[in-house]
């Protein structure tokens, strides 16, 4: 029996890279990453077998926040390229089998938007409701400040009209109303014109800041969520939003639509990210357990989507602060190192400390997760970042294609790492020729994991391993099953896994040679080296492994 699921459901398995245009390749020598480097770089992109980019911002901008800052929702930034560099891109991209995917930044504008301009010209203005305004807004709650370092209020006043504007994030970023009919027929309008260049969906930055700010006459706030997500539907079949939703699972459930799966496609889980980073941290599977087992399964048609680290600082805000210590202690000691005093601005390479066994083990984790694996440009070959940009800025890094960067023939637009990580050390080129490089490592996780639907699709059921530093999970789908192991420790041991149901199995290591068997009492003895990680297929002894892997797919 194969698995049953269908392209309008490619998410449900893909591989989506997040990358920054302007850090990823620069196409005409100006230092800048743009559209036409971009396009160069598809091949690599689909050689390394991801499925789906994620563009962050690339809409014109003051560049206050890294794009994040919009002054026109339906240009490309003049640095970046475009519009026709951008179709040129994205028509190469579907060559490739590639889909493409945007950031969706519609909670605020910049300041600079004309949008904006002509709400603050006067109180009588036709768009002067469409941002928030108030005389007398509430008293802030601090625990609401998204940038305390930066920000001590969410409301700013405006000397020109004589009232308050609401900004959930930087005061030159004034939020829109969405309770406003006009504001949401505009988003939507936004949406249409990008899929009709040829995007297959959009990440939604911030969700629940966009909804809880909407005028109180709007009944309920997810029926925003549910007319986009229906719109982008109509207007292309197979089309997802992937929602920033920083919230706990009993909250974050209703953004998928209250069972009925109508609104948010996929929500990144923050919780079993930030949990992973514990049990990391303490070589201790529980924490990362725990989080899976306590996480609600996501109505039919929508997914989780899997991260160890983003484009943002490693938030650890639902951790107590106990643990949080705990992990700036055990991967961000230095002041320097962390940022808004609840996460970290390093990339996962440097955290675990360059130990290339260790780094390979905690992606082998992240693609392994029940879920959508999404990884950020440069984790392929072990990036790190800069501590002498400013803020987030230290992870955005230029992509280091080569000895010498690589990036631009110019003075790149932010400085690349020193030390071990600089491009001398860590680049593409040198990589493609290493057979155990981490590049490759990652082409034969994505490899592993597009053969093995039943992580993505499957049931998953973690398994109690006998050890503390072993985390073992096994997912189940139409009769097809994989194990997965992980060695959280730097000690050898052993692990012997009750597998009910797969008596007399033989199991077949999908990353390295080898088979283990299953006893007549259904047990598994699996042994594991320091950092070790083990993806074992499920198979009768009268099926073949590849027979098996068949049958899954």
């Amino acid at each position: 029996m194969r698995l049953t699921y269908t392209s309008d459901l490619w998410w449900k398995n893909a591989v989506i890279y997040c990358l920054d245009v302007e850090t990823f390749k620069d196409g005409n020598g100006d230092g800048v990453g743009d559209f036409r480097g971009l396009t160069q770089q598809i091949d690599y992109l689909a050689g390394l077998g991801v499925t789906c980019l994620w563009l962050m911002p690339f809409f014109p901008t003051p560049n206050r926040d890294d794009g994040y800052d919009i002054t026109d929702f339906y240009q490309v930034d003049p640095r970046l390229g475009t519009l026709g560099d951008f179709v040129e891109f994205i028509r190469t991209a579907h060559d490739r089998g590639l889909r493409v995917i945007a950031d969706l930044v519609v909670n605020h504008t910049s300041d600079q938007h004309p949008w904006f301009a002509e709400s603050r010209s006067s109180r009588e203005s036709p768009r002067r409701d469409w941002y928030v305004w108030s005389d007398t807004p509430e008293p802030d709650d601090p625990t609401q400040i998204v940038f305390p370092d930066k920000e001590d209020s969410v409301w700013q006043y405006d000397e020109p009209s004589g009232q308050y504007y609401l900004h959930s994030f930087y005061r030159h970023q004034p939020d829109l109303n969405v309770g406003n009919p006009e504001v949401r027929d505009e988003i939507a309008r936004v949406l249409g014109f990008w899929m009709e260049l040829g995007l297959s969906g959009f990440r939604v930055d911030a969700v629940p800041f966009l909804i809880e700010n909407v005028n109180p006459q709007l009944a309920n706030p997810h029926e925003f969520l549910a007319d986009l997500r229906a719109f982008m539907t109509r207007r292309k079949g197979g089309s997802i939003l992937l929602g920033e939703v920083n919230v706990p699972y009993k909250e974050l459930i209703r953004y998928f639509g209250d069972g009925l799966g109508d609104q948010i496609t996929m929500c990144f889980d923050f919780i079993s990210m930030q949990r992973a980073w514990l049990a990391l941290a303490r070589s201790d599977a529980e924490p990362l357990a725990s989080a899976l087992s306590e996480r609600p399964r996501p109505p039919k048609d929508c997914q989780w989507a899997m991260f160890l680290r983003n484009h943002d600082e490693l938030t650890l805000d639902k951790l107590t602060e106990e643990e949080r210590q705990e992990i700036f202690g055990a991967f961000g000691p230095r002041r320097e190192m962390q940022i808004f005093g609840r996460g970290l601005r390093r990339r996962l390479p440097t955290m675990l400390g360059g130990d290339l066994r260790r780094i390979k083990m905690a992606y082998s984790l992240l693609f392994s997760l029940p879920g959508t694996p999404v990884i950020f440009y440069g984790e392929e070959i072990g990036m790190g970042e800069n501590l002498e940009e400013e803020g987030r800025m230290a992870v955005r890094v230029p992509m280091q294609w080569s000895r010498d960067g690589g990036f631009s023939q110019a003075r790149p637009v932010r400085r690349t790492p020193g030390g071990s990580f600089a491009p001398d050390r860590v680049n593409v080129e040198e990589q493609k020729r290493d057979a155990d490089s981490l590049l490759r490592w990652f082409q034969l996780l994505i490899e592993r994991y597009r053969e093995c639907p039943e992580l993505a699709w499957g049931d998953c059921t973690v398994l109690e391993s006998g050890h503390p530093a072993v985390f073992a999970h096994r997912c189940d789908a139409e009769g097809a099953s994989v194990v997965v192991v992980h060695n959280l420790c730097d000690t050898a041991t052993d692990v012997r896994l009750t597998l009910s149901g797969l008596e007399h199995y033989r199991l077949t290591d999908l990353l390295v040679d080898g088979q283990l068997e299953v006893s007549a009492e259904g047990t598994a003895l699996v042994p594991l080296g320091p950092h070790d990680c083990r993806w074992l297929r499920a198979a009768p002894p009268e099926i073949s492994p590849q027979d098996a892997s068949i049958k899954a797919q």
